[in-house]
């Protein structure tokens, strides 16, 4: 009996898919995917079908040498029939090969479309759900999952229709030789059932713990193996420790290795000892009816042939159940995050942003982060259920404008609402209450598209592509020159320290550009956003890792570059502050003062406060410099 690997697996699988509930319309949005490859699945399931007709064709052309041509001495009929066996062996490497084909071309293309589309609609989800939702499982839904999912049309589909029809043609052919060879084949059929089902039930547990084991090595390695992870571990002197660590968790993935080998092993060997010893049945039973005259024995030797092809379409069908659902909840699972309906939409009739100097305003605006219900899927967050606690507001009553070319400066300590304030002015969050107005159109009504291009931000930690400078400033403006590349370099105080490196713009940045300084990434995140020139920019601490000298040439150059610009800037440089149009003290979520730098100090309120706790420091540092 030919055993598969795919028999192996399907016995593997976690039987508790079985008893998950599926969507409603899951079937319907799977023929929609599997429709643009029509012309693919009807050749492949035409091969499939012509393959299973195939393998009882050989074990007749067996009986037909044997009684037809070597019993009665006839060597033509014996060469004519060899030959026609060889040939039928080239057809099936050809079948073979062309089916292989076609499921490669219907299975990698239903993974492209699967993983384009998740990944498209993912990066359109808002920033909400990218705080919540784990990055691992992510990565599962447009790997495991999506594979899982194309499986569905190539090995599954494949399998139970050629299992199917395998078993009616071997059946039929059988029941045509001999019913009574058949009657005890089918009677042996639960000395195979029984053993696998038992032995399929421990390697369903081995496999759940090897996944497991697996998971939890891979996790220390990604965490030890990043820069920061990597660094943490030899500031505090950890390495032998860590090593161990590994070591034993290397040493689990090692034993359950071990065992899953050998139960998969024990699992092929079960089932061709049972095979054998079926045969071994059929060829007693059937050499006495030989014996006895009831049939020739080319029809024996094409019986047993064919009981070969019985038992693992029988096997493999027993548990189908088990295939279909797993890949059915794989397509479930694609689809909840496709389903996920992104809380930043844009309207059918927004409109661009026009383009030149802008204001920005405030009316009234009050906001409380999502629950993780409305953003997010608790499968995503490794937690039982998703938080469904209702969110209280962060911001109440917000109300400022901006002029063109005006730097409005936002203070406060930690956790006043100043963060949120500049992720609402890039519609990161869409306002609860009131409206946030770019050129006087409420920034919901306008096209992102434009209002990425309007707005342009330098976040507290500047992300960094593990690419080269150049890619990483030409993500701001992929058509930009390597002359406005030097050019943005230079303003932010970069040009100098570019030229001098061996490969210039091809120069890598390492992961999250840890090869550079903290002031050397804050400079080339300033630089992206001066090669963007976008009319309004916010800066969120951008210079919050500078030192002296690097702040001094930075603020410098954003002096000369947000000229007509409007911006919004939260520092913790005083310097920065000074330079400020205007001060927006935010306390609790509130704007509690507002004025220059000049009038908050006479008013001796919390402005003055921050100043003595916070700033003073600084003003003796600069007078004294």
């Amino acid at each position: 009996m030919t055993v598969s690997w795919e028999t192996m697996r399907s016995f593997a699988s976690d039987k508790s898919v079985t008893r998950q509930r599926l969507s409603p319309g899951l079937a319907r949005r799977i023929l929609r995917y599997a429709r643009p490859y029509t012309r693919d699945i009807v050749p492949f399931l035409v091969l499939v079908a012509f393959a299973a007709v195939l393998g009882i064709v050989n074990p007749l052309l067996f009986k037909a040498i044997i009684d037809d041509g070597i019993v009665p001495r006839n060597m033509a009929v014996v060469v004519w029939l060899a030959v026609a066996v060889a040939g039928v062996a080239f057809i099936e490497a050809a079948i073979s090969l062309l089916q292989r084909w076609y499921s490669a071309r219907l299975g990698e293309g239903l993974i492209y479309d699967l993983r384009s589309e998740v990944f498209d609609h993912v990066q359109r989800m808002p920033v909400a759900f990218f705080v919540r939702a784990q990055t691992g499982a992510l990565v599962s839904r447009l790997n495991n999952d999506v594979i899982g999912a194309q499986r569905a049309l190539t090995s599954t589909l494949s399998s139970v229709v050629s299992n199917v029809l395998s078993l009616v043609l071997v059946m039929a052919t059988m029941f045509t030789l001999s019913w009574q060879i058949t009657l005890i084949a089918l009677a042996l059929l639960p000395l195979f059932l029984l053993p696998v089902r038992w032995i399929g039930r421990r390697l369903q547990r081995v496999t759940r713990e090897q996944m497991k084991v697996d998971a939890e090595m891979s996790s220390l390695m990604t965490e030890r193996f990043g820069v920061a992870g990597a660094m943490l571990t030899k500031l505090y002197g950890r390495a032998d420790e860590e090593s161990e660590r590994f070591s034993r968790r290397a040493a689990r993935v090692r034993d359950m290795g071990v065992v899953s080998a050998m139960y998969s092993r024990v699992f092929f060997v079960a089932l061709t000892l049972l095979a054998a010893l079926a045969t071994a049945v059929v060829y007693g039973l059937g050499g006495g009816l030989v014996l006895a005259g009831a049939f020739q024995l080319g029809t024996l030797v094409a019986l047993a042939t064919l009981l070969s092809r019985l038992y693992g379409p029988l096997t493999a069908l027993s548990n189908v159940h088990v295939d279909v659902m797993t890949a059915l909840v794989s397509f479930d699972r694609v689809f909840e995050v496709l389903d996920l309906r992104p809380m930043i939409r844009e309207k059918a009739d927004a409109q661009p942003l026009p383009a030149g100097a802008a204001d920005i305003e405030f009316d009234a605006v009050s906001f409380g982060y999502p629950a993780s219900s409305e953003v997010s899927l608790a499968s995503l967050e490794s937690v039982a259920r998703p938080d469904n606690a209702p969110a209280h507001d962060v911001l109440h009553d917000i109300s400022f404008r901006a002029a063109p070319g005006q730097t409005i400066a936002l203070v406060g300590h930690s956790g006043a609402g100043k963060t949120t304030i500049t992720n609402l002015a890039g519609r990161l969050y869409d306002v609860d209450a009131g409206a946030v107005r770019i050129g006087g159109a409420d920034i919901r009504d306008v096209s992102l598209a434009s209002l990425y291009a309007t707005v342009g931000v330098v976040t507290q930690d500047a992300h960094l592509f593990h690419d080269t400078i150049r890619a990483n400033l030409t993500f701001a403006r992929p058509d930009a020159t390597d002359a406005e590349l030097t050019e943005a370099l230079r303003t932010a105080q970069l040009g100098h320290l570019v030229s001098s490196l061996p490969d210039g713009l091809d120069t890598v940045v390492g992961d999250r550009g840890y090869r550079l300084s903290g002031g050397e990434k804050q400079r080339l995140a300033i630089a992206r956003l001066l090669l963007k020139a976008p009319p309004i920019v916010v800066l969120d601490e951008a210079t919050a890792h500078l030192d002296s000298e690097s702040e001094a040439a930075v603020q410098k150059a954003l002096k000369t570059a947000l000229s007509g610009r409007t911006a919004l800037v939260i520092a913790h440089r005083l310097s920065t502050i000074r330079e400020a149009d205007r001060i927006l003290v935010v306390s609790e979520g509130r704007i509690a003062e507002e004025g220059t730098h000049a009038e908050l100090l006479v008013r001796n309120g919390l402005y003055a406060e921050l100043y003595r706790t916070q700033f003073a420091q600084q003003d003796d540092g600069e007078e004294a410099a």
